[in-house]
């Protein structure tokens, strides 16, 4: 089965493709879609989305597992890093890949075992579970391979919930006036 994970952002989005066949894991490929800082908001989520489509033609993932958000105190970056949330999922249901989401407390049990790690031990088992030589950077990169492997994991336990629903959603299709 192949996943791709993803960490959501608006300024940077980490994605990590995973293999996953008979218990074992390799990573396929890894990267982040970064935006400019000083570009407009409308233009940042236009280039996530436009990256996300293209890594899901290159990669074509049977699955996209992406962490569900945890914010405490900045509003303002919640709902944007929302919006941008909002851009990845519409990527990978036009592309009709199906979505799964993760809590942080899902993601460090499953990787783990332990739901209170903290992320550096999050990021050197993913490496560890990978076989991959470093901890990949930036962060996000990291915490989107702990989410695809978070997913692989799950999987199993929500198969018949998943084979139940394919073949039932169909991809939404955004059409934009010519």
């Amino acid at each position: 089965m192949r996943i791709m994970g993803v960490d959501p952002g608006y300024a940077t989005v980490g994605f990590g493709i995973v293999e996953y066949a008979n218990g074992k894991f390799a990573a396929a490929g890894y990267g982040a879609v970064t935006t400019k800082a000083d570009a407009a908001f409308e233009t940042r989520l236009a280039e996530i989305y436009a990256d996300l489509f293209g890594i899901i033609d290159k990669y074509r993932p049977e699955f996209m597992a992406v962490e569900r958000l945890f914010f405490t105190t900045n509003r303002k970056t919640a709902i944007d890093v929302a919006q941008a949330r909002g851009i990845i999922l519409l990527a990978a249901a036009n592309k009709g890949v199906e979505i799964a989401e993760y809590t942080p407390l899902q993601v460090k049990q499953a990787v783990t075992g332990y739901g209170k790690a903290v992320k550096k031990q999050v990021q050197e088992m993913t490496a560890r579970i990978l076989s991959l030589s470093e901890i990949p950077k930036p962060d996000d990169v990291a915490d989107a391979l702990a989410v695809a492997v978070c997913h692989a994991h799950s999987y199993n336990s929500r198969i018949s919930d998943f084979k139940k629903r394919r073949g039932t959603r169909r991809p939404f299709r955004f059409e934009t006036e010519k």
